[in-house]
């Protein structure tokens, strides 16, 4: 699994074989389709590897302050990035022709669970529009960071987290000019985290 993840996360899954995955594994090609049974099973299961374990790195605390809990949860999201380089390229890299299907469910899985895992963390049940866009675009901007800092690394950790959730209230901050909902829940995200 761990070779599978390293080759699709540097190649696009077409030209990725099954022997490759075989060679750099140090198994039989024969082993390898008696687990998987082709190419495209191997490749979904790989993602749904990395995706398992990168949600479960995203269950936060209990208790916590809003916006500590999303700098712990940005801070669990890069531990994996890091640790798990090659499964986090894999997951977000594919082409458009690998987002349908199974595929796609797989990282729209990811996406909505850390959707609803920051709404439970700034203890909203039901976002209007306006927060609803402001999460998933930030939610898409630390993916992007994720990737970027992968192939960069020339930011400290540390420094981007502290971006992303200064980023975060930034466009809370804007989508609160345009939808009381949001403004309610800046007020308090704000209330709570002063000294």
């Amino acid at each position: 699994m761990a070779a599978a993840l390293e080759l699709f996360s540097t190649r696009d899954a077409e030209d990725v074989s099954i022997d490759d995955v075989a060679s750099a594994a140090g198994a039989s090609r024969a082993l390898v389709y008696h687990y998987f049974g082709g190419k495209q099973e191997l490749y979904v299961a790989a993602l749904k590897s990395a995706a398992a374990q990168l949600e479960a790195r995203l269950r936060p605390p209990e208790g916590g302050r809003p916006l500590d809990d999303l700098a712990g949860g940005l801070r669990r999201y890069f531990d994996f990035v890091e640790e798990h380089a090659a499964g986090f390229a894999a997951l977000l890299k594919g082409g458009p022709a690998n987002r349908s299907g199974e595929i796609g469910e797989i990282v729209d899985s990811v996406r909505h669970r850390l959707f609803r895992l920051i709404m439970k963390q700034m203890r909203v049940d039901e976002p209007g529009p306006a927060l609803r866009i402001t999460l998933r675009s930030w939610i898409a901007s630390v993916e992007t960071a994720g990737l970027d800092w992968l192939e960069h690394r020339d930011i400290e950790r540390p420094a981007l987290e502290r971006m992303l959730v200064d980023q975060m209230v930034a466009l809370l901050g804007v989508a609160a000019a345009h939808d009381p909902q949001v403004e309610q829940l800046l007020e308090g995200l704000v209330r709570e985290h002063a000294p």
